[in-house]
């Protein structure tokens, strides 16, 4: 990359890069974790592992983003999948067993496992 030679370089530089990974992000699922200290006293770090294992495990394509508090500490660890046009949905205390079963219904067979959701954000909000 070119040294930048004034702010509003530097401005137009980070506008394209947020956008490349705001094209990134609509083109393919990500798997946010919610990694802040109370989701890792919660067992997030297990749960993230169990995720990124199955994710390889079953050759599906996805972001697994570890992230800060989420905001509801009680429902930790807090899992949450956004696919390409369709509403992020939170997962709530989410235990690698259950980490297994979700990648399974909602990536597999396009099936939310209904019964562990927590909160949904449409699309667009």
């Amino acid at each position: 990359m070119p040294k930048l030679k004034n702010v509003e370089e530097l401005l137009q530089a980070s506008a394209d890069a947020q956008r490349a990974i705001a094209d990134r992000r609509a083109a393919k699922t990500t798997i946010y974790i919610g990694m802040g200290t109370c989701g890792i006293a919660a067992g997030a770090r297990d749960t993230m592992k169990a995720i990124v294992g199955e994710l390889a495990r079953l050759g599906i394509e996805a972001d697994v983003e570890g992230v800060g508090c989420i905001g509801i500490c009680v429902k930790e660890p807090l899992v949450d999948i956004q696919q390409p046009g369709r509403p992020r949905v939170s997962y709530g205390n989410v235990s690698p067993e259950m980490a297994l079963r979700i990648i399974e219904d909602h990536l597999i067979k396009d099936t939310p496992v209904k019964k562990w959701v927590v909160g949904r954000v449409p699309e667009s909000y």
